[in-house]
């Protein structure tokens, strides 16, 4: 008889467990799989006769501020990279979601691919009343070289000329608030990073991506440096935040660091937050894009 109890006990618990298992997974798959629509690929310039394209991804319940989202890794991207669970947190909260994918190094440099996200932008201004945003509240976000475009938007964006042919490059590219993860700052100094070559050059796995001149040390130091968002602070930079972890060796915590300091002699106060003993991302970042969410809502919706 007590051995059935026991038996009895067992079978309840490993049933709360199983039960318990699935409502967490069921909660999980819900809060990663919000309700929005889709829009894929807008044409929003090209590049070496190829289509550069954005992907709009609609919540069902928008809040009238646009992100745009830089799809780049190692100024690597497609279209496929990006999926709309990985910005769950900002959907649940009604921002439209622009993926901006662009042409990979090296078949683009690194400085076509600034000048076309900062088209990318300027078109999604452009059309901000179609897509159903405010052409004045558009944040930017992205990781590693996704972060490092973005700030490219933050502290060079701007308008365009007022007197280019296609209206769209007579818009803004600027951005009104930023939240990243572990973004390049100074392409000058690379300080610690594996990627360092030791002699002040270019990163020695990116060397092709800044076009041919960057093997000539005087024009690196032109090129790196109007790519460097820590040379371009000024007292237009926009609300920003950085999740970065202390262990990242590839683009280490002093990139973001170096960044703030900067930032701060400027008179503005970039949030940092450091990620103990977390490297070149981890599993569960896609969390901390909660705190995106919250720093977008205090910057953006606010206003």
């Amino acid at each position: 008889m007590k051995i059935r109890r026991i038996i009895k006990w067992v079978l309840l618990a490993l049933l709360g467990l199983t039960v318990a298992v699935g409502v967490l997974a069921g909660s999980l798959w819900w809060y990663f799989h919000p309700s929005f629509e889709r829009t894929d690929g807008i044409v929003y310039t090209q590049r070496h006769g190829r289509d550069l394209t954005f992907d709009i991804v609609r919540p069902k319940q928008p809040n009238g501020v646009g992100i745009a989202l830089m799809v780049s890794g190692g100024w690597r991207s497609s279209p496929s990279d990006f999926q709309p669970w990985m910005v769950a947190p900002l959907l649940r909260r009604g921002y439209t979601i622009f993926a901006v994918s662009h042409l990979s190094q090296p078949k683009a440099t690194v400085m076509e691919i600034v000048e076309d996200v900062n088209r990318a932008v300027r078109f999604i201004r452009h059309h901000a009343t179609e897509y159903g945003v405010d052409p004045n509240r558009i944040g930017a976000t992205g990781g590693s070289a996704g972060g490092h475009l973005s700030l490219m938007l933050a502290t060079r964006g701007g308008s365009g000329p007022p007197d280019a042919n296609d209206p769209i490059d007579r818009q803004s590219s600027s951005v009104q608030a930023v939240a990243i993860f572990y973004p390049v700052t100074d392409l000058l100094n690379l300080g610690a990073s594996t990627e360092n070559p030791g002699d002040g050059g270019p990163p020695k796995s990116f060397v092709k991506s800044f076009g041919p001149d960057a093997t000539d040390p005087a024009r690196w130091q032109e090129i790196g440096r109007a790519l460097s968002p820590i040379y371009h602070i000024t007292a237009k930079l926009p609300p920003t935040m950085i999740v970065h972890g202390d262990a990242d060796t590839l683009v280490p915590l002093e990139q973001s660091q170096w960044f703030q300091a900067k930032a701060r002699e400027a008179g503005h106060e970039v949030r940092l937050l450091v990620r103990p003993d977390k490297q070149h991302g981890w599993i569960t970042m896609f969390w901390d894009i909660r705190q995106f969410a919250d720093f977008f809502d205090r910057h953006l919706r606010s206003k």
